[in-house]
């Protein structure tokens, strides 16, 4: 498959790396072009699905600068979060209780195919979540079932066992909200090693 990863940040370049290593074809989006890198709109227009790993302050520029006719309706995997360090550490949400990352994207491009999932550990974890030993889930928000099914079947490969599908786009407003105890826990345990399960 043709993947988009837009942003070249740690994130970014952990989800590219994975993809590759499984036979996609991916281009890595940035703000300019270089060695390596497209800009938003190559990488975009140039893609079946996208993922955006870009920092959530820069996220709706960043897919803005993409394009919304290269988006189109494509899957767009939204792995954000609307983290602000505008006061410093702990950063706080730039958007909560009533909405959320992942729903200012949708809305911004209603054609797109949002799928909110990964935004609740570090990007190592993402791509190996056997790195953990006991069992844990990644979340995911979306409205259409489809692109949430296409998604899944990534994150399967990746090694997921425990996908919680917890309904349409509105539910990313608690995954994201789930960043303020992820950081006190990463101070409080002195490394980022671990993820949330729902144990029943």
């Amino acid at each position: 498959m043709k993947i988009a990863v837009l942003g070249t940040g740690v994130v970014g370049t952990t989800i590219a790396a994975k993809l590759v290593s499984q036979g996609h074809e991916v281009r890595i989006g940035s703000r300019t072009a270089g060695t390596g890198k497209f800009t938003f709109a190559d990488a975009a227009g140039w893609a079946e699905l996208i993922f955006n790993a870009t920092k959530g302050e820069a996220s709706l520029n960043a897919l803005r600068a993409a394009g919304a006719e290269r988006i189109g309706t494509k899957i767009l995997v939204d792995i954000a979060n609307p983290l602000d360090f505008s006061k410093g550490m702990p950063p706080t949400l730039f958007v909560k209780d009533d909405d959320s990352l992942g729903e200012l994207i949708q809305r911004e491009f209603p054609k797109a195919r949002v799928v909110k999932t990964l935004n609740t550990m570090n990007s190592a974890i993402m791509v190996d979540p056997g790195r953990l030993k006991e069992e844990h889930d990644v979340f995911m928000s979306g409205n259409d079932a489809v692109a949430k099914e296409a998604v899944a079947a990534i994150l399967k490969s990746w090694g997921w066992k425990y996908i919680r599908d917890l309904g349409d786009i509105t539910t990313a407003r608690g995954t994201e909200m789930l960043l303020p105890i992820w950081i006190r826990l990463w101070a409080a345990l002195g490394h980022a090693d671990y993820n949330f399960h729902i144990a029943m």
